[in-house]
């Protein structure tokens, strides 16, 4: 039995209208909010050109403060809370017509516009910033905004008039560390840095706290053998911490007690990086002729420097084929045997395969689309990464999923409306760091 399984005809009608009235809703919600932006970067320019027309220039901040005043004093707001709105809108408004009015126009919603912005914040030239707006407003319209953000990032680099290269050296003069005081005896620690340290940081201490979670039953399983009966009873109870509290308590560990090394150099942080981190690389960029970007994880852009660096210590290399044209994935291969199925399909998918989900493809499982169970063949055209909420769902509940054609996802949900999924382009070679043995702790 499947959650919604029973449901009858018109509780099947019912819950597609409600969907569509939500839709409707936040469609509305999304004008609303663009039109909140535009009046209040009018707003703006009005408190500019009083202190223009006063000719009182250095008057300008103070004037938009009036203005500010003015608004946050009928909203009953803080009037410091408008002046940063005002600025947010201005920068939208102005820098990024193009996703102003595609959210005013129901579209795209607030956090698509806010995640196409953001991406290219960096652009300078207007019309590289239009001509990338009215792309990612394309492809915003039938993804998530967390897809989105990503997309951005690569699409944003195409239109960069300064190379990653330049770029992160600067990046790097605003590495940093800070704390703040959040209450209860709590308090944040943040650190700014290099993108491949502070990702492959994360996924070692990710490795340990799973190492601690698995060590732990064991030793208990031990202990108890060796124990008594009566001693048995009074056996410590199993380590109920979780993955997050065990990534704090171990990094807490680690700075309090570990001695530094070296710094990102061939034989130092970036040489002891252990776990699955992958780097996406064009070839052209690998060998010096070239200079789109490497991309960490599939999510955020490296420097090419770092990239060969990680490259030259990669355990071995996936080779993607892909289709000259569309960018569509055609095969993987391997300079060294292994699992060449698991590679193929994490190459191809990157992440799960439902609608716009951004889960990773490492953190997700391999799913038959047709049971093997049923007879599903255990090949790439019925093969697919899902996380395990997806997972779940696709198995328990009325979801029907099909691929189309290898890799192209067709989803039916219980009102019967369909959502195509098809897979990130690829135009890369991929390497991966798979030394999966965590480091001594």
């Amino acid at each position: 039995m499947t959650a919604l399984a029973d449901a009858t005809l018109e509780q099947v009608e019912a819950l597609s209208s409600l969907t569509d009235m939500l839709v409707g809703l936040e469609c509305t919600i999304s004008s609303l909010q663009a039109a909140r932006d535009g009046v209040l970067a009018v707003g703006s320019r009005l408190a500019l050109q009083v202190a223009d027309d006063a000719k009182h220039p250095d008057f300008g901040e103070l004037t938009v403060r009036t203005v500010a005043a003015e608004m946050a004093a009928a909203l009953r707001v803080s009037d410091r809370t408008v002046q940063a709105r005002m600025a947010d809108a201005v920068w939208r408004v102005e820098r990024f017509p193009l996703v102003w009015a595609a959210q005013g126009a129901g579209r795209i919603s607030a956090a698509h516009a806010r995640a196409i912005c953001e991406a290219a914040e960096h652009l300078d030239d207007a019309a590289d910033r239009d001509a990338y707006s009215a792309e990612m407003v394309a492809f915003a319209e039938t993804e998530s905004p967390n897809r989105v953000s990503r997309r951005g990032r690569r699409v944003a680099e195409r239109y960069q008039s300064r190379s990653i290269d330049k770029r992160h050296k600067d990046a790097r003069k605003t590495r940093s560390v800070w704390v703040k005081d959040v209450g209860d005896g709590m308090t944040q620690l943040g650190l700014l840095g290099p993108s491949a340290l502070v990702h492959g940081a994360f996924e070692r201490l990710t490795q340990m706290a799973k190492s601690v979670q698995e060590q732990e039953p064991m030793q208990e399983q031990e202990s108890v053998q060796e124990q008594s009966v009566g001693e048995a009873d009074a056996a410590a109870e199993p380590d109920a911490r979780t993955i997050a509290q065990l990534r704090a308590d171990l990094a807490l560990d680690l700075l309090l007690a570990g001695a530094p090394t070296a710094h990102d150099t061939p034989d130092g942080l970036l040489a002891a990086m252990r776990g699955s981190v992958s780097v996406t690389v064009p070839v052209t960029t690998l060998v010096g002729r070239g200079t789109t970007p490497a991309e960490l994880n599939g999510r955020t852009p490296i420097d090419p420097d770092t990239a060969k660096m990680l490259a030259g210590a990669a355990s071995g290399w996936d080779r993607i084929l892909t289709h000259p044209i569309t960018g569509a994935l055609l095969a993987v291969d391997r300079y060294r045997p292994g699992a060449d199925l698991k590679r193929y399909l994490r190459a191809r998918d990157q992440r799960c395969r439902f609608p716009t989900c951004g889960y990773l493809a490492t953190d997700s499982d391999i799913d038959h689309t047709h049971d093997a169970a049923h007879g599903g063949p255990t090949e790439s055209a019925n093969l697919g990464h899902l996380c395990r909420r997806h997972h779940t769902l696709k198995h328990h509940t009325p979801w029907h999923v099909e691929q189309l054609e290898p890799g192209v996802y067709a989803w039916t949900s219980p009102a019967g409306r369909t959502y195509i999924d098809e897979p990130p382009p690829q135009n890369t070679v991929t390497f991966t760091e798979e030394d999966l043995t965590p480091a001594p702790f």
